[in-house]
């Protein structure tokens, strides 16, 4: 390929999933509900955590940063994705494809951190309870999640630098839903191999060491929840931690079969639907999980209907 002066154009056109009408509108329609859902779900358990004064817990406290990170990584790239589905014109121009990147990528890491650092708040709760509020106090909770936004952004920042600065070719074909990294590299006029290895070195690092934090967090809550005589008591411990593990498998699990293969790196599609995992299914899910799977949860929504339920019939005439 010719270089253009080894500079970026003006914008890149990103290709999408499909170049069928028929089937750009169906995903349209059904990415714009996941989208309306995922934002109402998220914004309604940070609003419940914010007015039921039970829920002022640690735990809580890092649910709504993960709710806040989920609704911003959906928000940086399913309304792009949907104007994308209905417009002629699939152009993203640079500096808004420079933003996407590294808002997506680093709420992509952040929300990795955060899962740790909840494991570590269960590995707390379950083997210390006594003392649990001495050791989650305010301070180190505010410093956890601090952490966990600056550790994302960080290197988010480092590799929107790094891609940003390599040569670019005449052609502005972006195979991908969104300015996904990697699809991004590929455009480049030079050997974007170290590029490449260093992007996929630092990924699983700000994946795995997070992965294995919450692995030993959860061997050591097994094995207490193991050593608890009533089966009562193990009931009950397991069941502080069934809503953050359920979400752990669902974003570990797609990222570690993503990056652990025996064989080759993911192929093309294989990259736009992991990122439609991430954007779309992820986020939408996770506000479902802590409400169906949560009794605290349910008892603050059934407490807030009653609340709302009393207003209705005070207003309503008679």
């Amino acid at each position: 390929m010719e270089r253009d002066n080894q500079t970026w154009g003006s914008e890149f056109i990103l290709l999408g999933l499909t170049s069928d009408r028929d089937t750009q509108v169906s995903l349209f329609v059904l990415f714009l509900a996941m989208y309306l859902v995922t934002v109402l779900g998220n914004f309604l358990i940070v609003l419940l955590i914010r007015l039921d004064s039970r829920l002022h817990t640690p735990m809580y406290f890092f649910l709504t940063n993960l709710s806040l990170v989920d609704v911003s990584y959906a928000t940086s790239i399913v309304p792009q994705l949907l104007v994308h589905l209905l417009a002629e014109h699939k152009g993203i121009p640079f500096l808004s494809c420079a933003a996407q990147l590294f808002f997506s990528l680093g709420l992509g890491g952040i929300e990795f951190v955060l899962l740790a650092v909840m494991a570590y708040d269960r590995y707390v709760a379950v083997c210390d309870p006594l003392r649990y509020s001495v050791i989650m106090h305010g301070g180190l909770c505010t410093r956890l999640a601090i952490t966990s936004w600056l550790s994302g952004s960080i290197n988010s920042l480092l590799h929107t630098a790094i891609t940003f600065q390599l040569p670019m070719c005449t052609n502005r074909y972006i195979d991908h839903i969104s300015c996904e990294t990697l699809a991004v590299v590929r455009l480049a006029c030079v050997d974007t191999s170290s590029n490449e290895v260093a992007i996929m070195v630092s990924s699983i690092i700000l994946l795995m060491t997070p992965f294995l934090l919450v692995l030993l967090s959860y061997i050591q809550i097994i094995s207490t929840i193991l050593k608890i005589q009533s089966t009562e008591g193990r009931r009950k411990a397991f069941h502080t931690c069934a809503s953050h593990l359920t979400v752990v498998a669902l974003c570990y699990g797609m990222a570690i079969f993503t990056y652990i293969q025996p064989h080759s790196s993911p192929s093309v599609l294989q990259e736009k639907l992991i990122s439609l995992f991430y954007a779309i299914l992820t986020p939408m899910l996770n506000p479902m999980i802590y409400s169906l799977r949560n009794k605290e949860v349910k008892g603050a929504w059934r407490k807030l209907l009653g609340h709302f339920s009393g207003l209705i019939s005070k207003l309503a005439p008679r």
